[in-house]
């Protein structure tokens, strides 16, 4: 979630440096354009305010002490308010292309407990750079925070709002502005998001079959209530007894280990930095633990405990798991990683609001027993925020919807683990897993953190921002380009390059690798560079 914050600051001032690379039409509104933006203003629709309309002026791409500095394309921004009944205020922002629209309209979801529309805005680039109508939403939550969620305390239809209703009621909004503005429905429309808006893209799949017709999400959040339990689980872990915590020196020993333990496994290759298989690795941290005096090159008991917890995730008192947990190779020392998930925010657990939510705003987690207040916090939440479990995409499939999930393996915020099993679950619904794939495929990132980051390979999303963009927009490089060739012209994504930039240099790649859809995995072919990704096919993976 450290990283959704990073991206908000950044993506706060995206709109006065959208990438400019296809401005083929001219830099000047029309005043057509400009008096029907104007117009919006007034435009009448259910439970609807319209804030603002404003026609915001193109932007030529400029050269600066600090590098070269890409222009934007004019549009018309639009903010609403919907609020359908007491509690609910759906905050939706929209940019309309000026000129140039292609037909398309574009959706975009938020992260963590959401209440702004920043979070937006790096996808909303994108799709404006593209010339798509694109939207984002604020979920519902203001004056809650990505991070911060205190506000949200009793206010169920909120809950409600952030967990199910609001990515539909943004999109329907935003449909009908499109429309009004440019005086034509869309042809085509699709969804990008990821964490938080990975489930928000998940939940229009799964019940709102008929909005999109291609979506690409990333680390769906799609257990709400087990997935807050685990980051608590983990703050427990490091926090209940002194002498717990990992330090970063820690980490990196332990994720030293990590991979050199898995690869003696065969799931990974040497010099690489990552765990190219750590689902089907088997690594326990007791192999540090020290024999004599502590120091940073082992681990005390304690710490031990702490490593083991962070990699089983949540068990029950019998210690049967009862979610998922982090995956070697993830133990990174990074403000996103296990350093993260073991420091307060505002003196609680990182996302522990959802607690008070259920037990009120003297809840205290050091008193939470997870055999004992999991069943209330499900009782109370399940059947609000975590509709990502339920449902079918046979609908979505049957009116010709594709659906692109990608999670990196190294992620600490959103278990991977979960992501396969909603696989696992919806090829058995479906007939199959050969059956899913014709509409839904999964690509699984080796060493890739939450939504990006980590030592893998993790540009091949231009929607995200951050990471860098891919070195190309082609379908083989670009998940979004993937999705749309595969909805618009049934090009399957059979394999997506990830590239790595070099740390120093932006704009030197350092290795690529392909991202296979699951169940198949990259192979070494046993000649060629490693750092090339034509050294590697994709093969279906052995039985984990």
């Amino acid at each position: 979630m450290k990283r959704y914050h990073c991206l908000a600051l950044l993506a706060a001032t995206a709109i006065w440096t959208v990438p400019g690379a296809a401005l083929a039409q001219a830099r000047k509104p029309t005043a057509d354009a400009a008096a029907r933006c104007t117009a919006l203003a007034g435009l009448k629709l259910r439970d609807t305010t319209i804030a603002s309309a404003a026609l915001v002026p193109a932007k030529s791409p400029e050269t600066t002490i600090a590098g070269d500095v890409p222009g934007y394309r004019s549009f018309c921004r639009v903010v609403a308010r919907v609020r359908s009944e007491p509690g609910s205020d759906i905050g939706v922002e929209l940019w309309l292309p000026a000129q140039g629209w292609t037909g398309v309209f574009h959706g975009n979801g938020s992260g963590g407990f959401a209440g702004t529309f920043a979070l937006g805005y790096s996808g909303m680039v994108e799709g404006l750079r593209r010339g798509f109508a694109t939207v984002t939403t604020d979920a519902g939550t203001a004056p809650a925070t990505p991070l911060e969620g205190d506000a949200l305390i009793g206010q169920p239809r909120k809950w409600r709002d952030w967990g199910r209703l609001s990515t539909h009621v943004m999109t329907m909004t935003g449909k009908a502005i499109t429309t009004a503005f440019y005086g034509q429905d869309a042809r085509r429309s699709y969804y990008t998001g990821c964490s938080t808006g990975g489930q928000m893209g998940l939940i229009e799949a799964l019940h709102y079959p008929g909005d999109y017709d291609g979506i690409l999400v990333g680390a769906p959040v799609i257990d709400r209530t087990w997935g807050h339990a685990a980051v608590l689980w983990n703050y427990a872990s490091a926090n209940s007894t002194p002498g717990r915590l990992l330090s970063e020196a820690k980490l990196k020993l332990l994720n030293k280990a990590a991979i050199a333990g898995c690869w003696r496994q065969g799931h990974g290759l040497a010099g690489d930095r990552f765990i190219s298989d750590p689902m089907s690795c088997k690594f326990d941290p007791r192999v540090l633990q020290c024999k004599g005096a502590a120091s940073d090159a082992c681990l005390t008991e304690g710490e031990v405990s702490t490593a083991r917890a962070f990699y089983s995730g949540p068990t029950d008192r019998d210690g049967k798991p009862t979610y998922y947990g982090w995956l070697p190779g993830s133990e990174m020392p990074d403000t996103f990683g296990w350093s993260f998930l073991q420091k307060p925010i505002n003196d609680q657990p990182p996302f522990g609001a959802l607690f008070k939510w259920v037990f009120g705003p003297n809840w205290d987690w050091k008193n939470f027993d997870f055999d004992r207040d999991m069943p209330t916090v499900n009782a109370r939440l399940d059947p609000i925020v975590n509709d990502a479990t339920r449902g079918s995409l046979a609908a979505f499939a049957a009116r010709g919807g594709k659906l692109i999930v990608y999670h990196g393996l190294a992620d600490t915020l959103v278990a991977p683990g979960q992501s396969v099993a909603f696989f696992d679950r919806h090829a058995a619904q479906m007939g199959g897993a050969g059956k899913l794939a014709d509409s839904a495929r999964l690509f699984l990132a080796p060493g890739m953190m939450h939504c990006g980051g980590g030592t893998g390979p993790d540009a091949f999303n231009a929607t995200l921002g951050i990471p860098p963009r891919p070195p190309s927009d082609d379908a083989q490089h670009d998940l979004f380009s993937a999705l749309i060739a595969w909805a618009d012209k049934g090009e399957v994504p059979d394999r997506i390059v990830a590239t790595k930039f070099g740390s120093e240099d932006a704009g030197k790649i350092d290795m690529q690798r392909p991202l296979c859809p699951y169940p198949q995995r990259a192979v070494y072919r046993g000649t060629g560079s490693t750092l090339s990704a034509s050294s590697f096919r994709c093969e279906a993976a052995l039985d984990r």
